[in-house]
């Protein structure tokens, strides 16, 4: 089956609370090499931004781990990279922007980038700093530790928001996107004094 392709029987994950702490918190000191080569400080994003966290992108050169489609919320990191570049000009349009960000290595994520034509950065975190600093939930498989999939949305630093468990991953882009317009609605109704 296509990386970009979803089984119809996938398990769905279930909100086992691991990121009901995150709402208010701070962007950590933390920065992570994006597949541009440049530095980012999490801390320092001004703005609006959508971080969605995912467990790693598969290369249609090698196999994916074995029983990685039963592991809830595992498969799914392409189709929802995929989503993200689709809508990206209407998140641009509502003022933020886009990173992906994984425990996979810079050229993993550059490779992802330039295959599915992103037009926004990935951010690689193999020393999983991030997750360290807000308590991200993980999982481990073949050794190795990832992320479970989750969304933040980050305003001037502070986690405003999260998506977790995200599922199905190719609709997580859409969700983000009417959150945040009802966000910016709201917003402008207090602002104008509307009700």
């Amino acid at each position: 089956m296509s990386l970009s392709e979803l089984p119809p029987d996938l398990p769905a994950p279930v909100d086992d609370g691991a990121a009901d702490h995150l709402i208010g918190c701070q962007l950590p000191a933390v920065v992570l090499t994006a597949t541009g080569g440049e530095q980012v400080a999490l801390a320092e994003l001004e703005g609006l931004w959508v971080l969605y966290v995912y467990p790693m992108t598969g290369r249609p050169d090698e196999p994916l781990p074995d029983g990685w489609d039963r592991i809830p919320g595992a498969r799914g990191c392409t189709p929802q990279a995929c989503a993200f570049r689709d809508h990206h000009a209407e998140l641009q349009a509502l003022n933020a922007g886009v990173y992906g960000i994984s425990t996979q290595s810079v050229a993993d994520q550059y490779e992802a980038k330039m295959r599915l034509h992103l037009p926004f950065e990935l951010l690689s975190d193999t020393g999983l700093l991030l997750g360290r600093s807000l308590q991200l939930p993980t999982f481990v498989i073949t050794g190795r530790v990832l992320y479970r999939r989750l969304t933040l949305i980050a305003d001037k630093g502070r986690v405003v928001k999260t998506f977790y468990p995200v599922f199905p991953p190719d609709e997580n882009a859409d969700q983000v996107i009417h959150w945040l317009r009802c966000h910016t609605v709201n917003a402008a109704t207090v602002r104008d004094g509307r009700t």
